[in-house]
């Protein structure tokens, strides 16, 4: 598959990771040049047409949502046999590694991470989308510390009829009773799974263990978790209630909409533990209760049977009790049509108070995305709210200063004087401060790889031509080795393409000191070589080796005229061959012994003497 291009767009890098139906690579879009991850689908249900129609509906459905906490898909599509989808390339660390890398993570932090989950499964929910896979192996801590919600690839929604293998699907550490039922699941069932994130997340483990799926299934059912301050003494009781109302084995108890959840979490977030308490509290019907209020038993007499025994009363009552008894009566009377009365003053005042009320409701505006100051301002004008509490929080999606949520929401109906709370964005959380490694004579997947161990983003620049590093390894970054960077910045880094052959420059007929210096201004390194000549004048270039480009600092060897070979002169009635002085180079040196052999041909005497003039 890699170096695959699928779509006549995407190019197939490496393999990333893998799942029950499907492969994910790194990819490159080449008409956006940017990184993508590409999931295809195993080869094995590729042929099957219900796994292909699901394959479809996940990039259907995952398509249509849009939230800063979902991963974004881009396009699907379909290559020969292979089915592919392409998403957003996320670099992190997904939350389950994290779990189990640094244990238990405290409590403000597993209030963040729920809050955005939820926040992801609202925007799921509100598309008829229930996720049924919510675990921490499908949530992705990004290096800015926000998560993402992956892999909606069993992910349903209400109106499909894809549910053969509904009862099967799922993680069993996570899943609902309900799910484990095979029952009609609703966006409750996502919410007790978040529930068990959040619980692992604050305690480091899962609340229900077991040898196989079957039995942690079974105590999903049956079994009611150890409360998660029993296990991490440091979870408050606050965080302890939201994640244990979301864990209600019944899912009218839990949390009914991820909105609500979300908005518990903000208040933990904020410091209203007040506004949690009341929204954890859940009402517990009293054990054997049979008897309706108002309702009197009759007494029970000693063998069991009621007893009908009236009791005895005096005899010989006087008339003036009598006449007490009808004065009674009578105020009795009055004092009753006074109550009467008053009632009926009551129901009107309340009834013109209540008309007077409802006509007095109006709609809370949208503050959402206006700066504070503008929201503020518009709360004070209106003379019918009020400014409530303001509180700040980071935010990698809202720039600093503006609102990002408000309380009541915007479109509520609500009386003259309600308090509109605030949240202000403070802006990205800052980034922790990263050292920069020396990528030099590293690969590009080497190079990334530790970049993205330091939580910083690598990305290939262009391939450059160096003379140090072999072709296809990194030769240069953007950031110097050992520089400060902060997490999550992106280092760009150059990859080699070998030495640059240069062109020899044409150095021949020129002098050596010319040539020589022609050739190092070009790069080259100079060798220099001498031999006679008899057409080229002394100190030119005859020749030059090698002629075709070649790599900087290559040696090139230049052949320079030392002029016509050496020919002795003799002195008159000497050597007949004499007169050939004027032959070629090449036979120079033979002319030359043949003079030399007819010199000696004399005396001894004579050749010291003809020695002796020749030089």
């Amino acid at each position: 598959m890699p170096g695959r291009v699928l779509g006549g767009r995407y190019t197939v890098q490496d393999k990333i990771g893998a799942g029950g139906m499907a492969t994910v690579f790194r990819g490159l879009d080449n008409v956006l040049g940017r990184t993508v991850a590409i999931k295809t689908m195993l080869p094995q249900y590729a042929s099957d047409p219900s796994f292909a129609a699901r394959f479809k509906q996940e990039a259907q459905a995952a398509a249509a949502l849009q939230s800063p906490y979902i991963v974004s898909v881009y396009d699907w599509g379909k290559d020969g046999e292979t089915y592919y989808i392409v998403m957003e390339y996320l670099r992190g660390t997904d939350l389950k590694s994290g779990i189990r890398k640094h244990g238990a993570l405290d409590c403000r932090k597993v209030a963040q991470i729920g809050s955005q989950i939820a926040q992801a499964l609202s925007v799921a929910h509100k598309h008829d989308i229930i996720h049924r896979d919510i675990k921490p192996q499908n949530i992705m801590v990004q290096p800015d510390g926000n998560i993402k919600v992956m892999d909606f690839g069993i992910a349903r929604a209400k109106n499909s009829h894809l549910t053969q293998d509904n009862n099967v699907l799922g993680t069993a550490h996570y899943v609902s009773p309900e799910q484990t039922q095979g029952k009609e699941l609703g966006p409750t069932s996502d919410i007790y799974s978040l529930g068990i994130v959040m619980y692992e997340a604050a305690t480091g483990q899962v609340p229900f263990q077991g040898d196989d799926a079957i039995s942690v299934a079974l105590k999903q059912v049956q079994e009611q978790p150890v409360p998660p301050s029993q296990i991490n003494p440091n979870v408050d009781a606050q965080l302890e209630g939201i994640i244990l109302r979301c864990m209600q084995k019944n899912p009218q108890d839990r949390f009914q909409t991820a909105d609500e959840l979300a908005r518990v979490l903000r208040d933990y977030l904020a410091g209203r533990m007040a506004a949690v308490s009341s929204a954890t509290a859940i009402p517990t019907p009293i054990a054997g209760q049979t008897q309706r209020m108002g309702q009197v038993t009759p007494p029970i007499s000693p063998n069991g049977r009621t007893s009908t025994r009236i009791p005895s009363q005096h005899i010989g009552e006087s008339a003036t009790n009598e006449a007490e008894k009808r004065s009674r009566s009578r105020r009795n009377k009055i004092i009753a049509g006074v109550i009467v009365a008053i009632i009926a003053i009551v129901g009107i005042v309340v009834a013109v108070s209540a008309m007077n009320s409802n006509s007095a409701r109006q709609e809370v505006p949208n503050f959402v995305t206006l700066t504070q100051d503008q929201a503020t301002s518009q709360i004070e004008n209106s003379d019918f709210f009020e400014v409530g509490e303001i509180t700040e929080e980071y935010s990698a999606n809202v720039e600093e200063g503006r609102i990002i949520e408000q309380d009541p929401s915007a479109g509520t109906q609500v009386t003259k004087g309600t308090k509109i709370n605030l949240v202000v964005s403070r802006g990205p959380e800052p980034a922790a401060d990263v050292t920069v490694p020396d990528l030099q004579n590293k690969t590009p997947a080497e190079a990334e790889k530790e970049l993205e161990s330091l939580g910083l983003r690598g990305q290939a620049g262009e391939s450059v031509y160096s003379d140090d590093v072999a072709n296809g390894l990194v030769c240069g970054q953007s950031v110097a080795p050992g520089s400060t960077a902060k997490a999550g910045d992106t280092i760009t880094y150059q990859i080699s393409l070998g030495p640059q052959n240069l062109a020899v420059p044409d150095v021949t007929g020129k002098s050596e000191t010319s040539a020589t210096s022609e050739l190092q201004a070009a790069g080259f390194e100079v060798n220099v070589e001498y031999r006679n000549s008899n057409s080229v004048e002394a100190g030119l270039v005859m020749s030059y080796s090698p002629t075709s480009d070649q790599p900087k600092g290559t040696t090139i060897t230049i052949t320079v005229s030392d002029g016509p070979a050496y020919t002795p002169s003799y002195p008159s009635g000497g050597n007949s061959n004499s007169d050939s002085s004027d032959s070629s180079d090449s036979d120079s040196s033979d002319s030359s012994d043949s003079s030399n052999s007819g010199s000696n041909t004399g005396s001894d005497s004579d050749s010291s003497d003809s020695s002796s003039s020749t030089s």
